[in-house]
């Protein structure tokens, strides 16, 4: 049975930053994908997680200071290719990493992605995919042991693997990520990936070189101590999904554990930071 699915239709003014300010609330709301246009966002979420009060917490749609209005309606999963090829295209990051969906052409970047991204996150539109493509390109991979946790699409462990990873685990705690990624790693050729569906409590007794979560901000702060007690020695943690005003948050944590700050990339008021061991 085709799982249904809403889609939201929120006009955003002004969209900058309120684009960014409703994603985030929407992500905390239960809603599981986003699509930027010129006039806000689309959003989707699943209708068994759906309750009438739903936008109840989406502080954003009752600030004086943002107009934003909204209309919804069912969307079965088989429709889904429809509705994000009307607004997927193809993105470039740094002039080495290509995200394309399989009708677009093949580009001359070192690094060629094809993503068929359904209900999952995680095409490298959004500033926090965007800003971690962005890290992995400036690490070093070769032979390294990696965790890409809340893996969406798939898209950071298909990187990571195309860079010269040779063990690496993806781990999503939805049922349709889980899916969706097993069907982009599969497309882009990859042999070195193995796909979970779950949470942080699969880590037990496992180690890393590199950890990636991209991942809201709560669900980092309580889990940050367990990627930690599996980074080896000179591990890389990369952490996405909050804002900059979180980052002494998130800093304080880590430190907690004797991880040391090295840098943060910032996109539109999202930022990405990277930790080592």
């Amino acid at each position: 049975m085709d799982q249904i699915y809403l889609e939201y239709t929120f006009s955003v003014n002004p969209a900058e930053p309120g684009n960014e300010i409703l994603i985030a609330e929407l992500g905390y709301a239960g809603f599981e994908s986003f699509v930027e246009n010129e006039e806000g966002v689309v959003a989707y979420i699943q209708k068994n997680e759906w309750t009438p009060d739903v936008l109840e917490t989406v502080e954003i749609i009752k600030n004086e200071s943002f107009k934003v209005n909204f209309t919804y309606k069912e969307i079965a999963q088989q429709n889904w290719n429809a509705e994000w090829e009307k607004n997927f295209h193809p993105i470039e990051v740094d002039g080495l990493c290509t995200v394309r969906a399989p009708f677009h052409e093949k580009p001359s970047t070192k690094y060629d992605i094809i993503i068929e991204p359904k209900m999952s996150f995680g095409t490298g539109h959004h500033e926090t995919t965007h800003m971690m493509i962005q890290f992995l390109l400036k690490n070093n991979l070769q032979g390294k042991k990696v965790l890409d946790m809340g893996c969406g699409t798939g898209v950071l462990a298909i990187l990571a693997e195309k860079e010269g990873a040779t063990n690496i685990d993806a781990i999503d705690i939805d049922r349709w990520c889980f899916e969706n990624a097993v069907e982009n790693i599969t497309r882009n050729n990859c042999e070195h990936i193995k796909v979970y569906e779950g949470d942080a409590s699969l880590l037990n007794n496992k180690n890393y070189d590199v950890i990636i979560a991209n991942i809201n901000r709560n669900i980092l702060l309580e889990d940050i101590p367990i990627y930690i007690s599996c980074l080896n020695n000179d591990g890389i943690l990369l952490l996405s999904g909050f804002y900059k005003d979180d980052i002494p948050k998130i800093k304080d944590r880590c430190e907690q554990f004797s991880l040391k700050f090295v840098e943060n990339l910032e996109k539109n008021h999202w930022v990405a930071v990277k930790f080592i061991n």
